[in-house]
């Protein structure tokens, strides 16, 4: 009401992007750059927000995805001038750790798990299992890569390698990120980027995060008692309410959970 009536200042409004669940899995539920753009654009650009503030709970998954959400949160942080808060709630681990540094502070509970700065690939060989089967793979390239890493073959030290080189890069471009993001904040530890996790005040030693805190009481505590909340979040498609979700929804919800267990989660 305040906001129609002249010269009447309306209270401060924090917008908050709750980002959870694994990065990039393929499913209508997983976090992408495509399904969490509008909810981004909508958080910096509706109501004039004293601050944007990220519930995240997230195990990690695709480092591009990881990468373009973090980039269009940063490109509308600073085209507005809007502080922007991570509050981590069971996890922000590899990929979820890259969203928490596109913000500005990085809050956490004492029981979060933070960090595992590093990248990982993990399949299955199923060579000898189809040959004690009599089953005979026939593979036909054009490109002598092109078979790279086929799980159904037995794995070779030239495509291991290459494999080493491409996560090795990706790491590099995950560590240069936190380094830009975090700063002199960072301790000097040895396992820091060796994708080693920290639970709750380790992390802050560490200074992967600013500090202790949940969301409502360091929001009250910036900007005052009548600070408001609004929030956004992916919405549930049309089947996905009624429980119609299809085959693809529900493997997808198993590699999350998978990842989700890596944690203990």
């Amino acid at each position: 009401m305040k906001r129609w009536i002249p010269y009447m200042k309306a209270d401060p409004m924090v917008a908050v992007i709750r980002l959870q669940g694994a990065i990039g899995m393929g499913g209508r539920g997983a976090l992408s750059d495509q399904t969490l753009a509008p909810i981004i654009e909508k958080a910096f650009r509706r109501g004039k927000p004293v601050a944007v503030a990220l519930e995240i709970n997230s195990p990690g998954g695709s480092p591009v995805q990881s990468a373009l959400i973090g980039a269009r949160i940063r490109r509308l942080a600073e085209e507005k001038g809007i502080p922007v808060y991570a509050f981590v709630e069971d996890v922000a681990a590899s990929g979820g750790y890259w969203l928490a540094c596109a913000a500005d502070e990085v809050y956490a509970d004492h029981s979060s798990i933070v960090g595992s700065i590093g990248v990982i690939s993990a399949g299955f060989g199923a060579n000898v299992f189809l040959a004690r089967q009599g089953v005979e793979r026939r593979v036909h390239t054009a490109g002598k890569s092109k078979s790279f890493m086929d799980p159904f073959q037995p794995e070779k030290e030239e495509d291991v390698a290459r494999l080493k080189r491409m996560l090795d890069q990706i790491h590099v471009n995950f560590i240069s990120h936190v380094k830009e993001r975090r700063g002199e904040k960072l301790a000097d530890h040895p396992d820091l980027f060796a994708g080693e996790i920290w639970v709750g005040e380790g992390a802050k030693d560490v200074g992967l995060i600013d500090g202790i805190g949940h969301i409502v009481p360091m929001m009250k505590e910036k900007f005052g008692d009548k600070v408001k909340f609004r929030r956004y979040e992916k919405g549930r498609g049309l089947l996905q309410r009624f429980g119609m979700s299809m085959a693809q929804d529900a493997l997808s919800a198993v590699e999350e959970r998978a990842e989700f267990a890596r944690f203990g989660l």
